[in-house]
């Protein structure tokens, strides 16, 4: 046989879509038999809207504590008092709201009540490690004592995932956890909630969804399955953020991006991704990077760097945004460019004194190992952070 693989669905139940937050969340609450919920948000939406208050008071009696003091990159202190407000408030589910911050926080202290984790030391021993081989080492995850229902108001596709990020501040390195009842037991897509979101926010997470897709697409071990449904997100992004971008009101336009980042997230976690991810968590953890700036600096570059190991994946990615003859790296490019977001590493606050970290801490990091064309060492880091300086 010329193919052969393993496709992992997520332990995901359900996507609701197109309906009112507040009442999905309710609605969810009742079909999963839960008496007690927690809320965990940003502190924008708990505290500048009425958001959580319309969540809270559709769940009434079954509302048990908040918590909106979610930190960007997810420093492992944060999980902790995160994790300390849950185990007080004893809740049999949590319903996050918000961006990739709040789902990686959320993701991550279920690992911590499922293994009794009260330190930052003891997270530690629940990171995903790189071997020198490049192999990845999966620290096995117990089953948390309760799941999560996620209402997103970014475009990073967390919410499809059963990885969580945390940020070690001592080594300086943005850390993978994996475990598979982690993520969203059900997703809310609501594009009303998200009117809330700046559009540099908005946008720039929607092309980490775009990155999603690309590097599912160019992946070193690509899947049919994700092929189908990353080519047609991309096709969505690639219309419905530039709307986005010209008229924000755009409730319609604003849902097809949602449901594209649905599709273009298909094959996180399980498929293997490259260097635009895994160089991207550690601009995060050196340099404190937005995870969507992160794909506008680098998707490009690595794009470049790879072309000469998956020229005929590459040609799919342009086939789906309109021009088979214009090289991908170009195309994703122009996107950005047309979306008004940052291109160039120097753009996002990073300077040429961080690239020895970055580089580093990339070589600890699975997805930049997994990278279609081989990063064997730092060196080959500082190339591509060359090619997007």
């Amino acid at each position: 046989m010329s193919i052969a693989g393993q496709y992992e669905f997520l332990a995901q139940d359900r996507v609701v879509f197109g309906v009112p937050a507040a009442r999905a969340v309710m609605e969810q609450a009742e079909c999963m038999g839960a008496k007690r919920v927690f809320l965990v948000s940003s502190q924008t939406l708990s505290r500048k809207t009425d958001e959580i208050d319309r969540i809270r008071d559709a769940l009434g009696e079954r509302f048990v504590g908040l918590f909106d003091e979610c930190v960007a990159h997810v420093p492992r202190n944060s999980v902790l008092r995160a994790a300390a407000a849950v185990r007080q408030a004893d809740p049999d589910l949590i319903v996050t709201v918000g961006g990739g911050t709040p789902v990686d926080t959320v993701k991550v202290l279920l690992i911590c009540l499922a293994h009794d984790l009260q330190t930052p030391e003891q997270l530690d021993y629940y990171r995903v490690r790189v071997g020198e081989d490049g192999a990845k080492v999966l620290p096995e995850v117990a089953s948390p004592p309760l799941r999560q229902i996620i209402v997103p108001t970014t475009l990073s596709g967390a919410e499809f995932s059963k990885i969580g990020g945390a940020t070690d501040p001592v080594r300086e390195v943005k850390d993978l956890y994996i475990g598979r009842e982690i993520g969203g037991q059900a997703v809310i897509l609501d594009a009303a909630i998200t009117m809330h979101t700046p559009d540099w926010l908005w946008l720039s997470t929607g092309l980490r969804a775009v990155d999603h897709a690309v590097e599912t697409i160019c992946s070193r071990a690509p899947q049919p399955f994700t092929d189908a449904t990353c080519l047609h997100g991309l096709r969505m992004l690639n219309e419905s953020l530039r709307i986005n971008r010209e008229r924000p009101e755009n409730l319609d336009a604003r849902l097809q991006s949602q449901l594209g980042v649905w599709l273009a997230s298909t094959g996180l976690g399980r498929v293997d991704w490259g260097a635009s991810h895994g160089i991207g968590h550690q601009l995060g953890a050196v340099a404190g990077v937005p995870h969507g700036y992160c794909s506008c600096v680098m998707l490009p570059s690595v794009l470049r760097y790879n072309h000469e190991v998956n020229a005929d994946r590459q040609r799919l990615i342009s086939e789906a945004l309109g021009q088979p003859e214009v090289p991908a790296a170009d195309l994703v490019a122009a996107l950005i460019k047309d979306l008004g977001l940052p291109t160039r590493l120097r753009d996002v606050g990073v300077k040429r004194e961080h690239f020895d970290a970055i580089a580093r801490g990339g070589m600890q990091n699975m997805m930049v190992r997994s990278n279609p064309r081989l990063v064997s060492c730092p060196e080959d880091i500082l190339e591509i952070l060359e090619l997007a300086w």
